[in-house]
């Protein structure tokens, strides 16, 4: 209609809830095609206005235009991506820290220490592939003190842990490499190592962490290059492995020779119970591989992350980051240097831990008050995200497009499996959210469920997903 002209340029189209009423069908739908609209040139969206039909002028004078270039014909298909659905009041969907918590009077304080400095021309110059020194040798050196770096071990900096493991991907992995990872695991990893063509090894994962029986027949049978692992929190569970757990995998993972890459962003968020040292502390043998990151514990913006692992592969990750974008930015790096030296980053932290076991208390309380009979969901003593199995025969995707409609949002369990398995669960993350958010969103998720199986006319099953062994 845009195009023979039946709806003109600068014409308002009617609001997705509208335009879903009069056409029968769900909201999402709408909005979906919306998007598809917007990133085609045909909409113009306008936050608080509504979708608006672009204007796409040919040239003047010409009856028959230049036809513009086909870059659909020559791209790949965009992948799917999690947290693009329309906004919503209430966000389950991305596992962050709340901004109204950032201590932002001491950052721009701190900020403008580092630009006033003597050394801001240097830090604004173009810097070394490994990091910012000072804050290299900081981190190293509060690495050492803890007993996780080793003597031959080194330390870079990554634009967060996602660019950490795109780098590991490009550096240990071939074209369909056996790479062993979590059932259910982040998404971000799936679509790292998918892209690398590896070999993905999908283990499941239970309230213990990943199990390491099922871990050491996957070994046998497929003799990885990788275990990528996240031990504290994981993500999207929130379980975390016990200490004979993580004794045992490193076991195995030294019978078999691969190298353990261990994800460790949320382990500083543990808000109860005893804290648990890392695999790099416990591996003797020298081939575990740690990554951390500034991003859940202070500014997920400043996309500050590092690795560390023997000297020989960190001088080789280096290789490649340079290749890919030099170095990362040295005013992130300086600045939060400088909020952790002043102690401000302890105490945020203190406060952000309190605040998170009030925010997990609260949505512990809200799943066992809201969510219907049959229905499983993970206990973390910390981190962001926590884990829910919707009793059969409900399935997450069509719960996430009801809930929605009522303003409240989550991912779907599909989004952290290769094979869009776990159509039952979906992930929870809290660490953004109020603990009145937490209340009302849980309690949305809860009607909806209690409704739909009231309306299901099949029977009620209250076993765990098989994957969730």
């Amino acid at each position: 209609m845009m195009e023979r002209g039946a709806i003109q340029a600068g014409e308002r189209l009617p609001a997705t809830r509208e335009l879903a009423g009069r056409l029968g069908l769900n909201r999402t739908t709408v909005s979906a095609a919306y998007a598809v609209l917007e990133q085609s040139g045909f909409l113009e969206g306008h936050v608080g206005r509504g979708s608006f039909v672009a204007r796409r002028d040919h040239a003047a004078g010409s009856g028959d235009s230049a036809r513009p270039f086909d870059w659909d014909s020559i791209l790949p298909p965009l992948a799917r991506s999690p947290g693009t659905a329309q906004a919503v009041e209430i966000s389950f969907a991305n596992s962050r820290p709340s901004e109204e918590a950032f201590p932002l009077a001491e950052f721009r304080s701190l900020a403008k220490e580092v630009i006033d400095g003597a050394e801001a021309a240097e830090i604004l110059q173009l810097g070394s592939p490994y990091g910012y020194g000072p804050l290299r040798r900081y981190l190293l050196s509060e690495a050492s003190a803890a007993g996780i770096a080793l003597p031959g071990d080194d330390l870079m900096i990554t634009n967060g842990c996602q660019q950490a493991l795109d780098l590991i991907a490009r550096l240990f992995i071939a074209a369909r490499e056996m790479v062993v990872v979590e059932d259910p695991v982040y998404h971000g990893l799936l679509r790292v190592f998918s892209r690398a063509k590896a070999n993905l090894i999908p283990v499941p994962v239970d309230n213990g962490g990943i199990d390491p029986d099922l871990l050491a027949r996957a070994v046998e049978e497929h003799r990885p290059r990788l275990i990528v692992l996240s031990p504290s929190f994981q993500n999207p569970t929130g379980y975390t492995l016990n200490l004979d757990r993580r004794k045992q995998i490193l076991e195995i993972a030294q019978r078999c020779g691969a190298v353990v890459i261990e994800n460790d962003i949320y382990s500083d968020l543990r808000y109860r119970g005893q804290n648990l040292p890392t695999l790099k502390e416990l591996d003797e043998n020298g081939q575990t591989m740690l990554l951390r990151s500034y991003s859940k514990v202070s500014f997920p913006g400043l996309r500050v992350g590092w690795i560390i692992g023997p000297r020989a592969a960190i001088a080789r990750l280096v290789e490649i980051k340079q290749i890919c974008d030099l170095h990362s930015d040295q005013l992130s790096q300086a600045v939060l240097l400088r909020f952790a030296e002043s102690g401000e980053l302890q105490r945020h932290l203190d406060r952000t831990r309190r605040a998170g076991l009030e925010k997990l208390q609260a949505t512990l309380d809200a799943c066992g008050r809201f969510l219907p009979r049959g229905t499983r969901f993970a206990r973390p003593d910390g981190g962001m995200n926590l884990w829910i199995e919707l009793p059969g025969p409900l399935i997450s995707d069509k719960v996430l497009a009801l809930a929605e409609e009522r303003g409240m949002s989550f991912l779907p369990g599909n989004y952290f499996s290769e094979n869009a398995r776990h159509e039952r669960g979906l992930r929870i993350s809290f660490g953004g959210l109020s603990v009145d958010q937490i209340w009302r969103g849980i309690k949305i998720l809860g009607d909806i469920a209690t409704e739909e199986l009231a309306a299901s006319s099949g029977p009620v099953s209250f076993e765990p997903a098989a994957a969730l062994v």
